[in-house]
């Protein structure tokens, strides 16, 4: 249940713990301005200030008095008042008519238009479309709503704040309510050790390098010419490994947009000097859809001598055959591989929509042998608990603020290198039986903690006991050593269900397919692995008896 927050001004006592966290950390990184409010802002009134604070974490920045009621503020016109002084908030701004649109409610705007409004009862988007060609201009709220006895600011230091946010949490993806959401206990965190020194940006070439790119993304996002936001992006080449990665993942967005637009020769120019694990593949492609396939076969069989990954070797020896009878080479055969077991079913079509995989859970389940639906939950869980000291271990530039789900080097190259040691013992833990002890342990003391391995909905108490049981350690070992080899991609594909007999300490994991569906790569490459190293594993073709509805 979650705790009541008794403290009215709680928001703006989380927004001075960021302040003074940003001070100590990052203080020879800040602009003047930042620096400036920093020194300023816990000198003004306390309603001032908590007026301000509730102004940043709320959408906008325009917002009227009459909607800035607060009790522990009061007089919201005379809290405004130092800000106005500032400069960072800015009072009557200039609106043009979508702008006023939003703020005013419709009987506000029915009466504001009464005399140009011919349709009163229209939605307000038809209303809005019908003013625009008859007021054009941008004048002052004041202007617009003469007697309508509020007030109306703009936050001006919005954009400083913004900044701010991104310094102490490293992203724009976490916001102000991760305070909140931490202190109501709706989402609790991993205590990490690290020193004042431990910080997401090394120097302020950082924080403009990742302003610079969000930039990007956003007009990208926003539709704006590929070509425009790579010439942008051509300007920018950080020396920071994790932006440089950022960077290079949207460089892959472009290119897969520029691939679906059949600009082949764009497309393939942005993939060929895209580091982003699989924009070589999507090169080869894009050269096979251009008819260039002579030179796609020769790129291809460069990078089959050395794939950069699981992923990438079966794109390329999915590719391969095509390109062989296109240019009129000898078909080469195809590797053995051991084959998953099937199962077949035929089942009755649902009275209402349900999974599929639900209705094969229930189907097989038996009293002396569950079925669980467990997807890419249970294995990564298992990881993650016995290796969570290894994870969460407190290393230069993993942790830098109180609210990380997981390390911020997750995805790194050298993520796994950097905690060879920590890896290493946990993993020899599944060489006797402690492991099971640890994992139990931490299941207990961590139960509800963030983790980027862990979804407690899914993890039950009896789930894991009887995995514990049921699955031998030198499985478990082996599924650890495929998530460490490629986390990103390997933390997905797992199969769907798991069947266990705990009279036999056995198991079997099942893969459902319904009728017209296949598998997908990633599931292919987890099947194959565990058929590979002779783990049980089966996929279950569903059909209906009969047609459904």
């Amino acid at each position: 249940m979650l705790k009541v927050l008794d403290n009215p001004l709680y928001y703006l006592d989380n927004f001075h713990r960021a302040l003074e966290w940003i001070g100590e950390r990052y203080n020879d990184l800040l602009t003047s301005e930042e620096s400036a409010f920093l020194a300023r802002f816990p000198l003004l009134p306390r309603a001032s200030r908590a007026l301000f604070v509730r102004m940043v974490m709320r959408k906008g920045e325009l917002f009227r008095a009459s909607k800035l009621v607060y009790p522990e503020v009061g007089d919201t016109r005379a809290a405004a008042l130092p800000l106005l002084a500032l400069g960072w908030l800015g009072a009557d701004p200039l609106l043009d008519l979508e702008q006023l649109f939003e703020l005013l409610q419709k009987p506000e705007i029915g009466a504001l238009f009464r005399l140009s409004l011919h349709a009163k009862n229209a939605r307000k988007a038809q209303q809005l479309e019908a003013l625009l060609p008859l007021f054009p201009g941008r004048f002052h709220f004041s202007a617009w709503y003469e007697h309508s006895g509020d007030h109306l600011y703009e936050i001006l230091a919005k954009p400083l704040c913004e900044r701010l946010r991104l310094i102490f949490f490293g992203n724009f993806s976490q916001d102000w309510s991760e305070f909140v959401l931490s202190d109501l206990g709706v989402y609790k965190y991993e205590k990490v050790e690290f020193s004042p020194a431990s910080r997401g940006f090394r120097n302020r070439r950082d924080i403009d390098d990742y302003l610079a790119l969000q930039r990007c993304r956003e007009r990208f996002a926003e539709g704006a010419p590929a070509a425009e936001v790579l010439r942008e992006l051509a300007e920018s080449a950080p020396d920071n490994d994790w932006l440089a990665s950022r960077r290079a993942r949207l460089l892959f967005q472009i290119g897969q947009q520029l691939e679906k637009d059949a600009d082949w020769d764009a497309a393939h120019a942005v993939y060929a000097r895209c580091a982003y694990p699989g924009a070589r593949a999507r090169a080869i492609r894009v050269l096979e859809k251009n008819g260039r396939h002579a030179c796609a076969f020769e790129a291809l069989t460069g990078a089959a001598l050395a794939p950069e990954s699981e992923a990438e070797r079966q794109h390329l020896l999915r590719i391969a055959p095509r390109l062989r009878r296109k240019l009129g080479h000898a078909p080469q055969g195809a590797a053995a591989q051991a084959a998953p077991r099937r199962l077949d079913l035929s089942l009755p079509p649902p009275a209402a929509p349900a999974p599929v995989e639900w209705l094969v859970r229930d189907h097989l389940t038996r009293a002396e042998a569950p079925v669980y639906y467990v997807e890419n939950t249970l294995i990564n869980s298992l990881f993650g608990l016995l290796c969570w000291d290894a994870i969460f271990k407190a290393i230069p530039g993993a942790f830098f603020h109180p609210f990380h789900r997981g390390p911020a080097d997750l995805y790194s190259a050298d993520f796994v290198p950097r905690r060879a040691a920590a890896f290493a013992a946990c993993l020899a833990e599944l060489d006797d039986d402690r492991y099971r002890a640890t994992i139990s342990a931490n299941a207990a003391a961590k139960w509800g903690v963030q983790s980027p391995f862990l979804d407690w909905d899914f993890l039950t108490p009896a789930l894991l006991a009887m995995a514990l049981d049921c699955i031998p350690a030198a499985h478990i070992k082996r599924w650890c050593e495929h998530i460490m080899a490629d986390i990103k991609a390997n933390r997905t594909g797992f199969p769907d269900l798991i069947q266990f007999w705990p009279a036999e300490h056995r198991y079997n994991m099942i893969e459902v397919k319904g009728p017209g569906d296949r598998l997908q790569d990633n599931q292919l490459r987890w099947i194959d692995f565990c058929a590979a190293q002779q783990m049980p594993v089966s996929v279950c073709y569903l059909q209906w008896t009969e047609a459904r509805a």
